[in-house]
């Protein structure tokens, strides 16, 4: 598998069902082949993704994860678009923190055309300030017309999940289809923009059904394979599903590590959940991963930044630069110093202190 996986070649169906049904006595070791391949493209760096809500919660969309759906009961905060100087501030905490990227989300089936030309205008801000800043955008469901719109204002690229198996779909959602979803990937990749697509692990899904899913990102050429790992907000038809009881940190494991060997020399980044259900292993996963989110995820509290931070450097890392160059994390400690500007902020619309 190493041997493939250092050509860029993707296991077998059968291999990475393997991988998921491993004993625990083997996960060191697959953790250690999968690592070669990591290393193999991304070397020793790690990827800060820095999300920015745009607007949150009131989806019409009813996906039955998600704490941002018209119906959810979820405690979440609840704003339209946030302001500009909001989201200027926002992205600067996130890049004084070392982030390589920026991803700015928006809730709901998809932007208009006012919507587009709305956070257009917040890439081009970026972009005029940090030309090394990758910038991911995120609002949804986007024809071609909008997709160029978006590459032409600068994004780098956009993410749209496929979430779980075509199979699965209709389980967690009604209000739309797997297909159009994919759809959807086809027409980012065809306007230029990089694809970043991925999935929820935990939302009653087979192990045949996340193999399925992970070989399918890799058919629509996706660049980008965001791991989430299901949090079951209160409120949400899932909150209470008992759908990740027998998760485990070594299961989870397992799982990023059969994505590196679908995706040798994609970003694979582990998302929302890795505190939650990973847990003290955390420090295994850049192993595999070469990518997290930096501080709170959409509408949910993540790891302090600086702990994240420590984190990487203890397990002897360091974070990629805007060139794709290495960056101590010491030097990102001095560049934060030196600008005096926090490492986050709690959330765009919220009177809470950063979460650091």
């Amino acid at each position: 598998m190493t041997a493939r996986g250092l050509n860029g070649q993707p296991i077998t169906r059968e291999e990475a069902l393997e991988i998921l049904r491993s004993d625990d006595s083997e996960l060191l070791s697959i953790v250690a082949a999968a690592g070669k391949v990591r290393r193999h493209f991304f070397d020793n760096r790690v990827r800060l993704n820095y999300l920015v809500n745009l607007k949150s919660g009131l989806c019409p969309e009813d996906c039955f994860y998600c704490s941002q759906r018209l119906s959810s009961q979820a405690n979440i905060m609840k704003y339209s678009w946030a302001d500009p100087e909001t989201v200027h501030n926002a992205v600067e905490a996130g890049i004084a923190g070392g982030a390589r990227r920026v991803c700015m989300v928006a809730s709901g089936h998809g932007p208009s055309s006012r919507d587009v030309e709305r956070v257009n205008a917040m890439v081009r801000d970026v972009k005029s300030e940090h030309p090394n800043v990758e910038v991911c955008v995120c609002m949804g469901f986007v024809d071609k017309d909008k997709a160029e719109s978006i590459k032409e204002a600068g994004a780098d690229s956009y993410n749209h999940n496929a979430n779980t198996a075509q199979s699965n779909y209709r389980d967690i959602c009604t209000t739309h289809t797997y297909e159009e979803r994919m759809e959807t990937v086809d027409v980012l990749k065809e306007a230029g923009l990089s694809p970043c697509s991925g999935v929820i692990v935990g939302m009653g899904e087979t192990d045949e059904e996340l193999v399925d899913v992970i070989f399918d990102l890799r058919k629509h050429g996706v660049d980008s394979v965001p791991v989430n790992f299901l949090l079951p907000f209160e409120g949400t038809p899932l909150g209470n599903a008992h759908t990740t009881d027998n998760f485990t940190p070594r299961h989870c494991l397992r799982v990023l590590s059969m994505v590196r060997f679908i995706h040798p020399d994609a970003e694979v980044r582990s998302a929302a959940g890795r505190e939650v259900h990973i847990r003290t292993l955390q420090p295994l996963i850049f192993e595999v991963a070469n990518s997290i989110f930096l501080g709170d995820y959409l509408t949910s509290e993540g790891a302090a930044g600086a702990s994240d931070l420590a984190m990487i450097e203890d397990a002897g890392f360091v974070l990629e630069g805007g060139e794709g160059q290495p960056v101590l994390v010491s030097q990102v400690r001095k560049d934060r110093e030196q600008l005096h500007v926090d490492i986050r902020h709690r959330g765009i619309g919220s009177p809470e202190p950063a979460n650091a």
